[in-house]
């Protein structure tokens, strides 16, 4: 009987330890996914092969278990996918960076091109995601790489890609989604703040299109339509963006 209650006592203080260890934990989780603002080609194509966080003045890489070649149109309008997960000390998390392999491509009308970016594979593209990591926290960040801006075209017909990257997360994402008609309109779809154009959307064949990462404050969004096709140009003014809220502006109707 004596035996027995030394185990019992025995295995209710490993459990108290247990219990200590994990409400004492002083690392936090971070979930990164890849989203993309859209561009007009059939695809960009960038190969992505390491992604590390600087935690406290240390690189630290994500477990990311599929390098390689991502087409950046595949993830557009709230698309996103995931690229891994990191478990870090808490503390000042200020910068990310991404080092991209030598397969990077565009393609355009069917044609592919290189993308040359010597600086990306050799030092990594570093951008800026500003949080205090909490014990125990959890986060998910969004890398948004934007294909439209990312690629310049040269004097002789070729391009390079110049990345523009920015990292949003829960606590950082205002949305707008909608949707606009007719397909045959053709239509570009901006976010407007003040006089300045945050962002661009081309919309999915059904005319969904839908913004994230967007800074609160108040928008215009305007519906731009090709001008081949006779439909007219409409903004929806004084469209509100919250932390944490998608705001729904429901669709948009062009007429000719």
């Amino acid at each position: 009987m004596k035996r027995l209650f030394i185990l019992g006592s025995s295995i209710g203080l490993l459990f108290l330890a247990s219990c200590n260890d994990s409400e004492g934990s002083d690392t936090a989780t971070v979930n990164v996914r890849l989203t993309d603002g859209p561009a007009a080609y059939d695809a960009v194509n960038i190969d992505i092969q390491r992604i590390e966080i600087n935690n406290n003045g240390e690189w630290i890489p994500l477990n990311f278990p599929s390098p390689g070649v991502y087409n950046l149109l595949n993830f557009k309008n709230g698309t996103d996918v995931v690229l891994g997960q990191a478990v870090l000390p808490t503390g000042e998390v200020s910068q990310m960076r991404m080092v991209l392999g030598p397969n990077n491509s565009l393609v355009v009308n069917g044609t592919t091109y290189p993308l040359q970016t010597p600086s990306a594979q050799q030092s990594g593209l570093k951008f800026n995601w500003h949080q205090t990591l909490a014990a125990n926290g959890a986060y998910n960040i969004w890398i948004d790489f934007d294909a439209g801006r990312s690629v310049v075209t040269t004097g002789n017909g070729s391009y390079i890609l110049k990345p523009v990257i920015r990292a949003f997360s829960e606590l950082t994402n205002g949305q707008i989604k909608g949707y606009v008609q007719p397909q045959a309109a053709d239509a570009v779809i901006h976010a407007i703040m003040a006089s300045d154009t945050i962002a661009t959307a081309i919309p999915n064949p059904d005319g969904f299109f839908m913004f994230s990462g967007l800074q609160q404050g108040t928008y215009t969004v305007s519906y731009d339509a090709a001008n081949t096709t006779g439909y007219m140009d409409e903004n929806t003014s004084n469209v509100s963006v919250v932390f944490g809220q998608v705001t729904n502006l429901g669709t948009k109707t062009l007429h000719q």
